[in-house]
């Protein structure tokens, strides 16, 4: 292997676990953070020169993109698992096939679904409960955006190509490159131009195109040390490759899908509560979404992690990326809730000056700190989950977390026990916390050493 070739793929089956965790989680995080500006420019900008009916048609138009995302997401965490695991096992050419498969599939999955999606938006926007005064503005903020759904998925591919040979440092450049172009596009857009809210989706899709032709230039120039030289045939999905991947990545799917749509049902009953509403919601979600890609940096570096250790056969190892993952998302979710909890106001006022919203939100401190509790300690499980390719328990996870527990308890609380929107609020925090109850179960089985989904010939080892 040569030294460009060691400074791309990485292994991390070797080595301190705590600095192979760090080292691969900080280029995530930062990564995660340049994302989350990259989204709360919108909101802040739109929030500020635009006003309430501009920053709810953001927030609603962004919850329709992360639905038609579920595919991207779910595929290229299962296409990161199993690059991760045979990268562990030192199979370069299945290394390659799934390169190839995870292209053709997910590029073609997004020309579907754009299309879709634009053919059907009105529908879309009127079955989530848009509201009246937002609606113009949403639809032109979503029409906008479903066009650049490609650039998303390709971005997507590549990153979970680099991630799962032990490579965050690369996606770290191409989304930093993203989040710096679609800030200055939007005060171009928004505040020099006048285009309101088709200026922010506009800055949006641009940025993202940007970013993909970088990082699919970058891949390309590259190919060698990759083993993928983007020559036709090697875009042929090979059929036992594929099949794993559809395998891991159908349930990751269906749980992706599944919470996008459930964020969505329970979205839409708040979005009947009014403009206000929604547009707490989209604070509080952004709020979130601070710490989260926190805590998701580290599940991503954990299930790679987990994924190549697994494929070497080293499980002793798997413990202790959990402990490592845990311990700093329990730290940060206090350290946020904290800060929340004193100075609200403030808070909140980094996104609007609505005084309306602004007295309200104590109120809604409370759910912000489950939500921030169950990101905490959901996602170093889902790694677990994710990095052993446990494709079952997967789809257990898919229909519990997106499906029963968040529109159920929603329902519960908004509904039958007449909470109204704080129902929903509640019924969507502590829903969050489901992959953690079923992930520690599953760890403390012991399953995750014994049973074979990705790599199957490690027995030989022994």
């Amino acid at each position: 292997m040569s030294p460009a070739h060691r400074a791309i793929v990485h292994d991390l089956t070797e080595g301190s676990v705590s600095w192979n965790m760090i080292r691969f989680a900080i280029p995530l995080m930062l990564s995660g953070m340049l994302q989350t500006i990259y989204n709360l420019t919108d909101l802040i900008i739109v929030g500020h020169w635009i006003g309430k009916n501009g920053l709810g048609a953001v927030s609603i138009g962004g919850d329709v993109l992360h639905f038609l995302m579920f595919v991207a997401i779910g595929f290229s965490n299962a296409g990161q698992v199993v690059i991760a695991q045979y990268t562990g096992a030192g199979e370069k050419e299945n290394v390659s096939r799934a390169i190839g498969a995870l292209f053709t599939t997910l590029l073609s999955c997004s020309v579907i679904l754009g299309g879709t999606g634009l053919l059907f938006r009105r529908q879309i926007l009127m079955l989530i409960n848009t509201p009246p005064e937002a609606w113009d503005y949403t639809m032109s903020y979503t029409s906008v955006c479903m066009t650049g759904l490609l650039f998303i998925y390709g971005y997507n591919i590549i990153s979970a190509i680099l991630r799962g040979m032990g490579d965050s440092r690369h996606p770290f450049y191409f989304i930093a490159f993203a989040a710096v172009l679609n800030v200055f596009l939007d005060l171009l857009f928004i505040i020099v131009f006048k285009l309101s809210v088709f200026g922010a989706a506009l800055a949006t899709v641009c940025s993202q195109g940007a970013s993909f032709i970088t990082a699919l230039l970058f891949l390309y120039h590259r190919r060698k040390e990759f083993g993928f030289s983007f020559r036709l045939r090697e875009f042929k999905i090979h059929s036992g490759i594929f099949s794993v991947l559809l395998k891991l990545g159908i349930p990751m799917v269906i749980q992706s899908a599944s919470i996008q749509f459930s964020m969505m049902f329970v979205n839409s009953w708040i979005n009947s509560f009014g403009i206000i509403a929604s547009a707490m919601t989209g604070i509080g979600n952004k709020l979130t979404s601070i710490i989260h890609m926190v805590n998701m940096a580290f599940s991503q570096a954990g299930s790679t992690m987990i994924g190549q250790n697994i494929g070497a056969a080293k499980y002793e190892r798997v413990p202790k990326v959990l402990r490592v993952s845990l311990s700093i998302n329990v730290s940060l979710a206090v350290l946020a809730g904290i800060t929340a909890w004193l100075s609200p106001r403030m808070v909140f006022g980094i996104f609007t000056t609505d005084t309306v919203i602004l007295d309200r939100a104590s109120s809604y401190i409370p759910v912000l700190l489950l939500l921030l509790g169950g990101s905490a300690l959901r996602t170093p499980l889902n790694s677990l989950i994710n990095g052993s390719g446990n494709f079952h328990l997967n789809f257990a996870v898919a229909l519990l977390d997106g499906i029963i527990a968040r529109i159920g308890l929603a329902l519960l609380f908004g509904l039958a026990m007449g909470m109204g929107v704080y129902g929903f609020w509640y019924g969507h925090a502590i829903a969050g916390f489901t992959p953690f109850w079923v992930g520690g179960i599953y760890f403390l089985s012991g399953k995750w050493r014994t049973q074979k989904y990705i790599i199957r010939k490690r027995e030989r080892r022994f």
